[in-house]
């Protein structure tokens, strides 16, 4: 077979590309809701930079059955990065599952032509992901090292999880729970295409009222962020990638989440809750689990996934920590390139290291002047 590789710099082109772009992301089993068109052209929109989008877009008789969306950037060193940024929990490329390996082939030599002096730096590949069929098939320097850690469980109904939990008493807690939100009258509603922007802006306002005061993700109260979502999240809705449940008490919404779901997973990305319900000693948590755990029931897909982070509610399901990757190829002109960024990685990592002993050890003395 013929293939045939082509760059795409153009914003206008990569517009364009949305239908042909979501049939190959349907053929591709591996791939998340953030490779999707829908929220990687809206993520360009308002994170994007002139001059700087690199799309390799691999062609056969005209059909696209292979792309890697990617812009170009600075620092630390010259790259090559997936679009998606730091709001999207996994980067990954778009293979045709029908084709063989000639076109892993073609991707890659394209990847190659476009990296010129650039480094090719795949960051939060998911174990499992088509980038990793890249990176078997890359011939000059490469270095695999771990990225962010995303927590997961099995995509499994909410009583089966409840008895995941290592105690008979935690397991009583947690049902204890969910009859609670029922007595309280917590309904839930998922809201339809046309009515998803309306709830996403009610989901950034929740969002930012029950963290107001204490330490968040500055991002998600940026203007540009509600943009991205609201442009992103309809269309992913519509197509089945995305779902934006409404939690009401006495038709009043005092809760909006966001999950995203993709053929292997459903993710909860982004929520956002009333005081009002902790107040009223609602667990939020649990209601959100419950519901995203309905949602993994359709579809056939394996896992619910917390995404990134460890936070302590989180860890109280047991799920099971799962490191993304981060790939880097290099050409052997740039191998330099590669060598400085894995000794920036292991740098910052042995940076996060000691910074976590010292808070250990200042807690403990704190602990025993008191």
């Amino acid at each position: 077979m013929t293939y045939t590789t082509h760059l795409v710099t153009d914003e206008r082109t990569f517009a364009e590309l949305g239908p042909e772009w979501a049939e190959l992301y349907r053929r591709c089993e591996a791939a998340t809701p953030f490779q999707s068109h829908a929220w990687l052209h809206s993520w360009w929109l308002s994170y994007g930079r002139p001059g700087r989008l690199r799309l390799v877009l691999v062609r056969h008789e005209g059909e696209l059955v292979a792309a890697a969306p990617l812009m170009r950037v600075g620092r630390p060193v010259p790259s090559l990065v997936p679009l998606g940024g730091a709001i999207s929990d996994y980067g990954d490329v778009l293979l045709d599952d029908a084709r063989g390996e000639e076109v892993v082939a073609a991707l890659t030599e394209g990847l190659a032509a476009a990296a010129r002096t650039a480094l090719v730096d795949f960051r939060e590949v998911r174990p499992g992901g088509a980038a990793e069929r890249i990176y078997d098939h890359w011939s000059g320097p490469r270095r695999r090292v771990g990225d962010s850690v995303c927590l997961e469980l099995p995509a499994v109904p909410m009583d089966e999880l409840v008895a995941r939990l290592p105690s008979a008493k935690a397991q009583q807690r947690v049902r204890a729970k969910l009859r609670k939100l029922t007595s309280l009258g917590v309904e839930r509603h998922v809201v339809e295409p046309d009515e998803v922007d309306k709830a996403l802006r009610r989901l950034i306002e929740l969002h930012q009222l029950q963290w107001q005061g204490r330490k968040v993700t500055s991002e998600h109260l940026r203007p540009r962020f509600c943009d991205h979502l609201v442009r992103s999240v309809g269309p992913m809705v519509r197509s089945g990638d995305a779902v934006v449940t409404e939690f009401r008490l006495a038709d009043d919404v005092v809760a909006v989440d966001l999950t995203l779901l993709s053929r292997r997973l459903a993710g909860g990305y982004l929520y956002g809750a009333h005081p009002r319900l902790r107040e009223r000693k609602a667990d939020v948590a649990v209601m959100l689990l419950d519901a995203c755990a309905e949602h993994t029931r359709e579809g056939g897909r394996g896992t619910l996934s917390l995404l990134r982070g460890n936070e302590p509610y989180k860890l109280h399901w047991r799920p099971e920590p799962v490191v993304n990757q981060r790939l880097l190829l290099a050409r052997k002109h740039t191998a330099p390139l590669l060598g400085a960024v894995v000794c920036d990685v292991a740098a910052r990592r042995r940076g996060k290291e000691l910074l976590l002993r010292w808070n250990e050890r200042r807690e403990h003395a704190g602990g025993g002047r008191s």
